[in-house]
């Protein structure tokens, strides 16, 4: 029985090629959209699973109140971790200190290579669970010794075993390896170690990290925890809440600092915290692309069930004949799965071809190194289901619509499908525009919004302006001459020492005072410590005052305010002011712009930007506009080579660095413009069936209004007047829909566009317009045939 099914669906398919074509095309396309999204969802969400203690791995974290918002952060103060493991030691297997991830310089022999790295307490192998390829993973206990990646290793040892190889690490601390370890996969928070070194290094490396071994106050370093067995994540949570505020002055407690635990599986998903609580963060993008791809997949099972319904006379004669003969109306249903089940199959066969294909170009968007699952059962049995589910789906109203004509209506030639039976295609009809219709509004909103970010004033000169991290203190002990050997190449307009890049904040302070200031205000300033020539080099705009310069020697104690600060600090006159910052006197020589240093999205910080002569984290170099950028770069490289010949010739484009800024939000509007265009695609395809259905039921219809004198534009109006009754109805649906749904995206961004009526008006025109351009071409077909032969043949 089953294979007499299987043979009619077959034959069926050969007979209706062109309505074939289109539903195994469109599901095709639609269940690769969805393998493709699944197999990125599953990517994302089993980030950090890897290892196997993910359940009971936890960073620390602490809240702090300030001026009635709580902020909450994952950097701690140093003594946090000896606090945790005598006070509440019982709830702890292991719990590790580390630095922040940095670019550091590994050294052997002439290779010179720039890795990020860390440095970190000798448990976090066994926390980690890392795979040893060589070496020990208690290497770390050794205060010289450093772990390195399997790939790091290749890439400065090639095949030699690398454990027990000499290392210097940033040009000024030998190390040795004292293990070799398997890659972490991309999607870990580890992943992107390059090596791991000694936390005794970094007394090393960070003189002043002794002086906090004691200090509550110097929230600079990270910390991870290991629970033991049966410790509930919560409850343990709960505990530590107080560990900071017990120990702190009474100054600070003011701030009501709160220990937390964030669990390993929150890390990636779940990473923003709003006024002191986990709001959520990339999940929401999980969420976006699954209903994307449920969607997607949606519409190209609204195609298969708009074509089958819509030939359900040519189907008549058929089913009426089936019953007559003694079929029951479930084999019938069963019939009509088969042939949607065998379409889907056909399908899932097309559909993997597309995706093996389609997958390197989605990896190179999305940073991922996503592949099919060819060797996993797993994936072959969700596969299996996945087909089923989409068959069932798209053939469960054909199905049970057909199976119930009336034998006796249909062999009479008394049956017609009449309006009414229309009404439930026209319906999924509008849920296919509907659907495609907020996709575009959705993409057209996350376009403007990124153009309208990159398009804000940044307050400085992006153009021709570089940045180099400083790995050695060589440059920063000899600034002036290597500045003045640059100048001398002619390459450079001037060249600065900064504590941070110009694409971002590395340190913030409080506990500054100044006249006028609120005594309840806890404030908070990003600070920018910077050589003299510093806001020439970046060209930053003077609003008031003057800006730094070595002919006053009281500038040593100057201060340069953002706009930001002013409004923040209330002054009415800011240059000339006295600001106390630690018990120092301090006076504001000018006011700048407010220069967009963090994220683009968000309101620019209150910064203070002072003269600093032990700086030298980040140099800053403006390019000479009138020599070329290759030539310019050689010249510098060759002065670079003169100090630091042990460091490699780093260098960052400013402009280059802050599109990077627009990552994120640039790679969900380049795969939602390419879902929704095959969205789109999906809904043009139905459309174009349901116009060559609509043509062909309506032949002698149209022969007749030809006899009587109607134009090719006429009748045009005529076949295409329902599909724009339709986008009608869809527009005045999916535009509110639209609107509330990326008003609410928006909001997550303090500096964002506004919904404006042209918007939607753009969006109403291009499916007016896609709509027209669909159906015209079989419309125009039908008019300008022969009413004759219509007449003779038309049913």
């Amino acid at each position: 029985m089953f294979r007499n099914y299987l043979k009619t669906a077959w034959r069926n398919l050969l007979r209706n090629q062109s309505t074939a074509f289109i539903n195994i095309g469109g599901l095709s396309l639609g269940m690769a959209v969805a393998l493709i999204i699944g197999l990125w969802i599953n990517d994302e969400l089993s980030f950090d699973r890897y290892h196997h203690n993910y359940d009971s791995i936890a960073q620390v974290m602490q809240s702090r109140a300030n001026n009635g918002e709580t902020s909450t952060s994952d950097m701690v103060p140093l003594p946090l971790a000896n606090t945790l493991r005598t006070t509440y030691g019982n709830n702890f297997k292991y719990v590790v200190q580390a630095s922040g991830v940095w670019q550091h310089i590994l050294s052997t022999g002439d290779k010179h290579l720039i890795m990020n790295g860390r440095y970190i307490q000798a448990q976090i192998p066994d926390m980690l669970t890392l795979q040893m390829v060589s070496g020990t993973r208690a290497a770390l206990n050794d205060p010289a010794s450093v772990l390195l990646t399997e790939t790091t290793a290749k890439a400065l040892f090639g095949n030699a075993d690398a454990a027990g190889k000499i290392l210097k690490l940033d040009n000024k601390m030998t190390v040795k390896v004292g293990g070799v370890y398997r890659d972490l996969p991309g999607n870990t928070t580890f992943g992107s170690l390059a090596f791991m070194a000694a936390w005794d290094l970094y007394k090393i490396a960070d003189p002043n990290l002794v002086k906090s071994t004691g200090d509550w106050g110097n929230n600079s370093y990270d910390l991870f925890v290991q629970l033991k067995d049966g410790a509930d994540m919560k409850q343990v949570s709960a505990q530590i809440r107080d560990a900071k505020l017990l120990n702190v002055d009474a100054e600070s407690a003011k701030l009501k600092p709160a220990i937390l635990l964030h669990p390993m599986s929150k890390w990636h998903l779940y990473a923003e915290f709003k006024n002191g609580v986990n709001t959520g963060g990339a999940v929401t993008y999980v969420w976006l692309f699954g209903v994307i791809g449920v969607f997607v997949l949606l519409l190209a099972c609204i195609n298969f069930m708009n074509l089958s319904t819509a030939r359900s006379e040519k189907r008549a004669r058929e089913v009426g004949v089936r019953k007559a003969v003694g079929s029951l109306r479930g084999q019938l249903i069963l019939q009509f799965y088969t042939e949607s089940v065998l379409l889907a199959l056909l399908s899932f066969v097309l559909s993997l071809v597309v995706v093996e294909f389609a997958l390197p170009y989605f990896n190179h968007i999305t940073d991922k190194s996503l592949s099919m699952l060819w060797h996993n059962p797993a994936f072959w049995g969700a596969g299996l289901i996945f087909t089923l589910l989409t068959g069932v789906l798209a053939g469960s109203y054909p199905a049970l619509y057909l199976s119930n004509f009336q034998p006796v209506k249909v062999l009479k030639g008394t049956f017609r499908t009449g309006k009414m039976a229309a009404l439930p295609r026209q319906v999924l009809v509008v849920v296919q525009f509907c659907v495609s219709i907020i996709l575009i509004i959705g993409t057209l909103v996350i376009y403007r919004q990124v153009r309208y970010s990159q398009s804000r004033e940044v307050g400085y000169n992006r153009a021709g302006l570089l940045s180099m991290e400083m790995y050695s203190a060589t440059i920063h002990d000899h600034f002036q001459s290597f500045r003045n050997d640059l100048l001398n190449t002619g390459a450079i307009v001037d060249v600065a020492e900064s504590s941070s890049p110009t694409t971002g904040i590395y340190n913030t302070v409080g506990g500054l005072k100044w006249t006028g200031k609120n005594p309840g205000l806890n404030d908070e300033f990003a600070m920018v410590g910077a050589s003299m020539p510093y806001g020439k080099t970046v060209d930053w705009k003077l609003v008031d005052g003057r800006d730094f310069s070595s002919a006053f020697p009281s500038d040593s104690s100057a201060l340069v305010l953002n706009e930001a600060a002013v409004h923040y600090m209330n002054l009415k006159k800011p240059v000339g002011e006295t600001i106390d910052w630690w018990g120092k006197k301090y006076h504001v020589v000018g006011v700048v712009k407010n220069m967009v240093m963090q994220s683009p999205y968000e309101p620019v910080k209150q910064s203070i930007f002072f003269i600093n002569k032990d700086v030298g984290n980040v140099l800053n170099i403006r390019l000479n506009p009138k020599v070329g950028p290759q030539t310019a770069l050689g010249s510098i490289e060759g002065v670079w080579k003169k100090y630091v010949p042990e460091q490699p010739f780093d260098f960052k484009f400013t402009d280059l660095e802050y599109q990077k800024k627009f990552d994120a939000e640039q790679k969900v509007g380049i795969l939602s413009s390419l879902f929704t265009g095959l969205a789109i695609l999906i809904s043009c395809l139905g459309l174009f069936g349901m116009a060559v259905f609509m043509a062909e039921q309506r032949t002698k219809e149209i022969g007749v209004h030809k006899v009587l004198g109607a134009s090719v534009l006429n009748l045009w109006l005529l076949l295409c007047r329902d599909f724009v009754v339709l986008i009608i109805v869809a527009l005045l649906i999916a535009a509110p829909v639209g609107a509330f749904i990326m008003n609410g995206w928006l909001q997550h961004y303090s500096y964002h566009i506004d919904l404006s009526v042209w918007l939607f008006a753009q969006t109403a025109a291009g499916a007016f317009t896609l709509t027209l351009l669909t159906v015209s071409y079989q419309s125009i077909k039908a008019a300008l045939a022969n009413p004759v032969k219509s007449l003779r043949s038309g049913e």
